[in-house]
């Protein structure tokens, strides 16, 4: 998606200390100040979770430790009896230029009644998107252009380019 806006994306991989919270805004805030002294300005780091409404926003920002312990299986399990399966993907990327800004993008959709599909990661098989009949790994590189992380990317790329 950078390359749509002219602009050029270098990964890189720092290990840092996540923060325990709540708030995704926070802990990506929390984690670009930890790279700070290693990377100076020009950077950005993303979070996001999914998070579902009839069990209070779980598992939010705990998403990729809910994943590696109980799967989206564990989440259907949790939601078997619920008839509300209202959720959402949130994605925060928090850009350092000498100041910390944040961007924030969110899908609100549903828990598919069961895993369908095999694109993607994690949540991916059991979210459906509002306005969708299939679900994220269903959909394939579509998902890229309607998911949270291509709306916080969207966002935060035209901030960029415009010199906000």
């Amino acid at each position: 998606m950078a390359s749509r806006f002219g602009l050029r994306i270098e990964l890189v991989s720092k290990d840092r200390p996540e923060i325990q919270s709540d708030d995704l805004e926070q802990i990506a805030v929390s984690s670009a100040r930890s790279c700070a002294p290693r990377l100076g300005k020009g950077f950005f780091v993303e979070d996001a979770g999914l998070f579902v409404n009839a069990l209070r926003g779980f598992p939010g920002p705990y998403s990729s430790y809910a994943y590696s312990t109980i799967g989206y299986e564990g989440v259907l399990d949790l939601l078997r009896e619920k008839e509300d399966r209202s959720a959402f993907f949130l994605s925060v990327i928090c850009h350092y230029d000498g100041r910390y800004r944040t961007f924030t993008g969110k899908v609100e959709g549903r828990i598919s009644p069961s895993a369908r599909g095999s694109s993607g990661f994690g949540f991916d098989p059991i979210f459906i998107p509002d306005g969708e009949t299939h679900t994220f790994a269903e959909m394939g590189p579509r998902k890229n252009e309607i998911s949270h992380r291509a709306r916080s990317a969207e966002i935060f790329f035209r901030t960029l380019i415009n010199g906000r």
